[in-house]
């Protein structure tokens, strides 16, 4: 059985991790290298770095936290914001990221995913995926969730698998910083038409909610932020706990 994972999510703005409810009402977490050597002792299996504001100021995420990163960590982390190319993508690789995510730029232009896909594996592809329940429908949102559309959650989520995504990070805008649970009927919606791996995002608040996503949710993965970044939960007792429930984690 593939074991669960859990993924402290780093949200950075001019260099430092911040924390916000429902995307906005920003708050300052912390150095994000430190909180990063940090996580790695803990015992967090994955890292996620957003660089929240680099879309919004048409920008790609900056290579020097990348490299320090790199230099102070020993788990897989991926990075996000801003990043439109294949060459961004090559130079955060090199500077040691093990996978990228996009958001934004794969909704303005979805043949990127397949580009990145067919160049550098499937397995480095993230596509994240903001959305916010309007209506009674999911709908995507673009640039840090400040700019909604038409286009459907289930059918994005759906096309860009077809184009090689590996991995499908799903935050729910709804739940984001609420710490009321995540999104577990959407995330199980996901992971039945879907044969990619799902992360669940959005609405961390307690032990139990990581419990429900993976059982739930059928998430393959739990991001939080928050939670993690102020000592709520600590990672070595959640994943004592998940073991309890008889959900496969690495110890």
């Amino acid at each position: 059985m593939l074991t669960k994972r859990i993924i402290p999510c780093l949200d950075i703005k001019n260099g430092r991790t911040v924390k916000g409810v429902n995307f906005v009402d920003l708050i300052d977490a912390g150095d994000p290298v430190e909180l990063a050597k940090q996580y790695a002792l803990k015992g967090a299996d994955e890292l996620v770095f957003l660089d929240i504001s680099a879309t919004l100021e048409g920008r790609g995420t900056t290579l020097d936290m990348v490299l320090h990163v790199a230099e102070q960590v020993n788990i897989p982390f991926t990075v996000g914001g801003g990043i439109s190319s294949v060459e961004h993508v090559d130079a955060l690789l090199q500077c040691g990221a093990d996978k990228v995510s996009v958001n934004s730029s794969a909704v303005k232009r979805p043949a990127l995913v397949k580009e990145l896909a067919d160049k550098f594996g499937s397995q480095c592809v993230v596509v994240a995926i903001d959305a916010k329940q309007v209506d009674g429908q999911w709908k995507v949102h673009l640039a840090g969730g400040s700019i909604p559309t038409d286009i459907d959650l289930f059918e994005w989520a759906k096309e860009v698998e077809t184009l090689g995504a590996g991995e499908i990070l799903f935050t729910s805008m709804n739940h984001d910083g609420t710490k009321n649970g995540f999104a577990n009927d959407a995330l199980a919606k996901l992971s039945d038409m879907l044969n990619i791996p799902i992360i669940a995002s959005g609405g961390a608040g307690t032990i139990q909610h990581f419990v429900d996503t993976f059982k739930d949710g059928k998430a393959d993965a739990a991001l939080a932020a928050s939670v993690f970044h102020f000592g709520e939960i600590p990672i070595s007792e959640l994943k004592a706990e998940l073991k309890n429930n008889n959900i496969a984690v690495r110890l």
